[in-house]
């Protein structure tokens, strides 16, 4: 095993950071989260109906994407803003294209995908705890972990889908109404870890999961036709703007910081 240095008299939280392969937690991290979910979202659509490549196409394409760049993921000896937001870009429109097939071409129930994520995000993360003691993004620094950690980003994403399409569809509830509930159970964890002691671990990944239908509700909501409750700019159009919003704020991460040493086993 080799590793990279780490300068004398840094601190643990340093050391971390230097070694970790994904991002700090800070608002442009929640903030591209949030834009990555909205373009898994209505990308998927644009791919599956506006190209007309249909569902299995789809899906087959962009997995194969997907698997490229978590090669080049796992590869990178650093946190690499490009490749790491392409990873999340593209394993969002892979959860969501999941989630869509066993409902669309299976014919499976929202209740029943949306039990069968949850179940499947439960197992991984009960196994990453138990064999690596802790569910820490912090303490993404070896391959294995890494790999816990993008199974459990895929599971979520798969989740989030199918529960943002249960209550903005098939309850009913509708796009605006469930984006705005589903900030209002965001702003209730970021409250619950602040003021009670709700642990960072806990808040972390349960408003990761909350931001998946968040972002899935606003980009029906900005896509789909005025008579189903949207805006309808259409799925193109909000794929567009949320891909350059996107880009540029992964240029100007890319600027500002400097991809950081890596652990690398």
């Amino acid at each position: 095993m080799t590793t990279r240095a780490v300068p004398t008299g840094a601190t643990a939280s340093g050391r971390r950071a230097l070694l970790s392969k994904v991002p700090e937690i800070t608002l442009a991290f929640w903030v591209i989260k949030v834009l990555c979910t909205t373009v898994g979202e209505t990308f998927a659509d644009f791919l599956a109906d506006g190209l007309g490549l249909g569902l299995t196409v789809t899906s087959v394409v962009m997995a194969a994407l997907l698997v490229v760049a978590l090669i080049v993921q796992f590869r990178a000896r650093a946190y690499v803003p490009v490749v790491y937001w392409l990873a999340v870009v593209l394993i969002s429109v892979v959860g969501t294209l999941l989630t869509d097939t066993l409902t669309d071409s299976l014919g499976v129930s929202l209740w029943v995908s949306t039990a069968v994520f949850a179940v499947a995000l439960a197992v991984v993360f009960v196994v990453w705890h138990r064999v690596e003691g802790t569910l820490s993004i912090h303490e993404v620094t070896t391959p294995r972990r890494e790999a816990f950690y993008w199974a459990a980003v895929l599971m979520t994403f798969a989740l989030g889908t199918a529960v943002g399409d249960l209550l903005g569809e098939q309850l009913a509830l509708g796009y605006l109404p469930s984006a705005l509930l589903f900030a209002a159970a965001i702003a209730v964890v970021a409250l619950a870890h602040r003021f009670t002691g709700v642990g960072s671990v806990l808040a972390f990944w349960a408003a990761y999961v909350l931001t998946r239908p968040l972002g899935a509700s606003v980009g029906d909501f900005l896509s789909q036709p005025v008579a189903d409750g949207g805006l309808g700019l259409g799925a193109t159009v909000t794929s567009v703007v949320f891909l350059a919003a996107i880009a540029a704020l992964v240029v100007v991460l890319t600027v500002r910081r400097p991809a950081r040493p890596a652990l690398h086993a």
